[in-house]
């Protein structure tokens, strides 16, 4: 087991705010973020600035959706830590460089009660820049969660981790590892709302 299974971490550098009616509000503008995951089987690190936007819409006065669309490229390393995915060459499978990657990423907050959130990230590490051994690889990474607070600050949340990862590197060849996580988590929760502002 590792001792953090993700550590991620993004804000806006450069960017305007913006609205629509009365119900939407938003910022759009230059990002930057450094995410950290590690699901037991592979790791991968990545230091990005990307465009996009985050917004919030008050659906009616007790349901809340925020959401942030990213799209951008970041220098990035990832590697295998499942000995099982090393083959008898002894050879390592890790690459770094150049990575275009996207994150879309949705809350939805009923009342202060519970909050529901789905988010999807995609890195491709690519060729350009990279390390003399040459290859490339794709990483997927969805989270899904149920959060609900019981009293105060506590809560209890239900989440699922999902990720993927296709790699190849002319020494190892084609590298697929799949992993899927359920867990049961004890929550404290940080804002009232869960992160939404007020109209």
């Amino acid at each position: 087991a590792n001792g953090a299974e993700n550590l991620m971490t993004r804000g806006l550098l450069i960017g305007k705010d913006y609205e629509y009616g009365a119900d939407y509000r938003g910022v759009w503008g230059l990002y930057g973020s450094y995410d950290y995951i590690a699901p037991q089987t592979y790791r991968v690190s990545s230091t990005a600035a990307s465009l996009g936007t985050t917004g919030q819409w008050w659906v009616r006065d007790s349901v809340a959706i925020l959401g942030t669309a990213l799209l951008g490229v970041g220098y990035t390393a990832a590697g295998s830590i499942d000995p099982g995915s090393t083959r008898s060459t002894g050879e390592h499978d890790f690459h770094y460089g150049v990575a275009p990657q996207g994150l879309i990423a949705l809350r939805a907050i009923y009342k202060d009660v519970c909050a529901l959130d789905l988010a999807a990230r995609e890195y491709y590490v690519s060729r350009v820049a990279a390390g003399p051994g040459g290859g490339h690889e794709n990483i997927t990474r969805i989270d899904a969660a149920f959060t609900y607070r019981i009293r105060g600050r506590h809560g209890v949340s239900i989440k699922y981790l999902g990720n993927r990862r296709d790699a190849y590197s002319p020494a190892l060849g084609d590298v697929s590892q799949h992993r899927g996580t359920v867990g049961i988590f004890y929550t404290l929760l940080g804002h009232d709302f869960f992160g939404a502002t007020g109209k």
